[in-house]
């Protein structure tokens, strides 16, 4: 080896080592890795048990551990719930979910229902909503702001206008003429007191000075009760709450949609039945869920009660009325454990008694109804057999006790009962707050009743007040509220005005004979001739009667008659011109029966200037102005209409006969879909669009539309018609003359279909 090379070899390293040649065969081993925060090499050890350990990681343990978890299962689901919250707020999604909304137009700002409220309990195109309101901001000086809760007995079923709420209003205005009275009624039908809670706590925020609570009659049926059709019952109320806050928020809004959505549509849930949806939702009188029951609707009055004494408000919880006498059980059932034999000894007892009651032997009726009963006294018609047994002989506290036996074990259960009325009082009574009252309107209503049985004296059908029992309830809170309004009203009180009677102020609301026509004719047509009013006894005995009284009630719709009643109006509307309704209702007597359209559209123009916010306006003044033929500007109302409440059906179905009448027919067809599937028993929009299809040449289309018509609302004899007339196109004669013999047996009278009829007939001996 050279010198130069030797000198070469004995070059340090980069390390100040001596590099070293390797005589063995394996391969040269990697450098250690350097710390990089002290640049110094991490011994690598060459066996697990020899050479320098490696650092073992430290286990979270302990408190720690817990406090980690905790934030994984809150913190974090609630940073995203958050983000996902405000994303969607700031896109725009949802609908506002409180009960009362801001308005503002034109500089004033008022506050007013909220259309969408009742999306949060109900599916869309069913929901239930407010009979519109509105009030200022700001509270003018010198006024009384009262809040009337509860659902469509004090909402005013079936005409709102007449509610105890207005003619308690009106008694006030007499009797304070200094002051002003807000009387507020953000009532809505089929809700119940899990609902009622939100509204008041919406109510809390507007300085009230009093709540009026009339609530009870849809704790079972109502949403989260153990008889309702929109929500399951849930034994924690807890649970419940939750998910009335989550729909509440906008991610909350979008899970239910897209449920909805992926769900499907429920037939059952598609239109809007009344009462009749809840035919195969039997409680009895012992189900253990009504227990549940009970303390929801105990815990809810008292949290309503604690808003109402946050608020600085006073309340008043009235107990709740119901038909007694005039209102048979709407379903009963046998206990469950009557045995067979037991079974067929009743059915003979029972028949024969039913036999002597018709025949007017009313004594030895009751023998044998007696006799059932100690077989099983649980069926509600014994019960109130027996109490139209008694009445008949003249046995009036018997005869009572039988009908509220009757309907403690009516087994759909539409009537607040014994304990829901016990639960108010017991409320009410707690802890003795000076704020807190308690009016035994139940109690009222009988005293003003034969033998203090509750019948139609009083009730337009089991639990919906008429004139005359709106009229005592309102004059019983009077009474009541002389005692606790606050000093600066009471000091308004003009003593030398006595207080309003019935008359004066059917009067003053404009409760005319013309309205007594129009509510006679839809308590029996929407209600009576309706299940569950089907089902109950005596019913065509009650159909009979109604009918009578409705045919006697057509003489006020006589040219002289509708003058007097309008004339009623226009006196109502010059002692308060502020009133919405009074405009709004005068407005349809001129439009549909007096046939004065512009004088209706003056009306209505008034009806949106006083209620800007609300779709009932506008729709109505769309129609006037379509009667008038001016369809563009019909048509401008109408999309008005939809802009404020896009769940609405009619408003729908006449812009699409608009553009059907226009020729737009595509158009029309837009339309007319939207309304079938807002509301899938509109039986004119399938007509109109089978029509269209037909006009084009689609006749297979067509018939799908007639048939999803009847599938909706199976006994409408024009669909039916137009399904034979289309099918006899098709060539399907049989199926044809069996669609056409069904609408000609469902209206005996329609020319059409018979013309029809015997065209086919003829053209088939041919």
């Amino acid at each position: 080896m050279s010198a130069k090379r030797r000198k070469r070899g004995k070059k340090s390293s980069p390390h100040g080592k001596r590099r070293v040649k390797r005589h063995d065969a394996s391969p040269p081993m990697a450098d250690p890795p350097i710390d990089a925060r002290t640049h110094s090499a991490i011994p690598k050890s060459k066996d697990k048990h020899k050479g320098s350990k490696a650092v073992p990681q430290k286990r979270i343990t302990g408190w720690r551990l817990w406090l980690f978890r905790i934030i994984a299962v809150t913190v974090i689901p609630a940073l995203l719930f958050l983000l996902v919250e405000l994303s969607l707020r700031i896109a725009g999604y949802g609908y506002p979910a409180a009960a009362i909304i801001k308005h503002e137009a034109n500089g004033n700002v008022s506050y007013c229902d909220n259309v969408k409220f009742g999306w949060r309990f109900f599916p869309r195109n069913i929901a239930r909503e407010f009979e519109p309101f509105i009030f200022p901001a700001d509270k003018p000086h010198n006024t009384c702001r009262i809040f009337i809760l509860g659902a469509s007995a004090a909402m005013g079923t079936p005409d709102p206008a007449f509610c105890f709420g207005r003619l308690l209003r009106t008694m006030l205005r007499q009797e304070y003429p200094g002051a002003d009275f807000e009387v507020v009624t953000p009532a809505m039908a089929a809700i119940n007191s899990h609902v009622v809670l939100q509204i008041a706590k919406d109510c809390a925020r507007h300085q009230p000075d009093l709540f009026v609570v009339y609530l009870g009659n849809n704790e079972v049926t109502g949403p989260y009760g153990a008889g309702t059709v929109f929500t399951p019952l849930s034994g924690s109320l807890s649970l419940i709450r939750t998910g009335i806050a989550l729909k509440a928020t906008k991610l909350g809004q979008l899970l239910t949609s897209l449920f909805e959505s992926v769900g499907g549509e429920r037939d059952e849930l598609a239109v809007w039945r009344g009462m009749q949806m809840f035919l195969e939702k039997q409680i009895r009188a012992d189900d253990p869920r009504l227990e549940t029951v009970y303390q929801h609707f105990q815990q809810n009055l008292k949290d309503i009660k604690r808003v109402a004494l946050k608020s600085g408000a006073k309340i008043i919880f009235c107990t709740v009325g119901s038909n007694l006498r005039d209102c048979p059980p709407f379903a009963s059932l046998h206990r469950p454990d009557l045995a067979e034999t037991e079974n067929k000894k009743w059915d003979d007892i029972y028949k024969r008694a039913v036999e002597l009651e018709t025949a007017g032997d009313y004594a030895e009726a009751v023998e044998y109804y007696v006799a059932a009963a100690e077989t099983d006294d649980s069926y509600a018609d014994l019960q109130f057999r027996l109490g139209r047994c008694y009445w008949a002989m003249g046995e009036y506290d018997k005869a009572r006790d039988r009908y509220i036996k009757a309907r403690e074990l009516d087994t759909l259960r539409f009537r607040a009962d014994n304990r829901i009325n016990q639960i108010i009082r017991n409320v009410a009574a707690a802890k003795a707050v000076s704020s807190v009252y308690v009016l035994d309107a139940a109690t009222a209503l009988e005293s003003d009743s034969p033998h203090r049985t509750t019948g139609e004296e009083l009730f337009h059908e089991h639990v919906h007040l008429n004139f005359k029992g709106n009229y005592l309830l309102a004059k019983t809170i009077l009474e009541q509220m002389r005692q606790i309004l606050p000093d600066q009203i009471k000091s308004q009180r003009a003593t030398n005005r006595p207080l309003l009677t019935e008359a004066e102020c059917a009067e003053r609301l404009a409760y005319t004979d013309w309205d007594r026509y129009r509510i006679a004719d839809q308590v029996l047509n929407d209600f009576i001739k309706k299940p569950p009013f089907t089902n109950q006894l005596y019913h065509d005995e009650e159909v009979s009667l109604m009918g009578q009284e409705l045919r006697d009630l057509k003489v006020y719709l006589r040219p002289e008659a509708l003058e007097k009643s309008a004339a009623q109006y226009r006196r109502a509307i010059e002692n308060d011109s502020g009133d919405w309704r009074l405009h709004y209702k005068y407005g349809r007597l001129l439009a549909e029966d007096l046939k004065d359209y512009q004088a209706a559209a003056k009306e209505y123009r008034l009806v949106q200037h006083l209620l800007p916010h609300c779709h009932l306006g506008y729709d109505a003044l769309g129609s006037v102005l379509r009667g008038l033929g001016d369809l563009d500007a019909a048509i401008a109302q109408y999309l008005k209409a939809i802009q404020i409440r896009p769940t609405s059906a009619d408003p729908h179905y006449y812009v699409g006969w608009v553009y059907q009448k226009q020729g737009n027919t595509d158009k029309a067809v837009e339309y007319y879909s939207k309304t079938v599937q807002l509301q899938p028993n509109y039986v004119p929009a399938y007509n109109n669009l089978a029509e269209i299809l037909n006009r084009r040449g689609k006749v297979d289309e067509a018939v799908k539309i007639c048939r999803r018509g009847l599938h909706f609302a199976p006994n409408n004899a024009i669909l039916h018609g137009n399904l034979g007339m289309l099918l006899n196109k098709q060539g399907h004669r049989n199926e044809s003359l069996k669609e056409l013999n069904i609408a000609l047996e469902l209206d005996p009278n329609s020319t059409n279909v018979r013309k029809v009829l015997r065209a086919i007939l003829r053209n088939r001996t041919d």
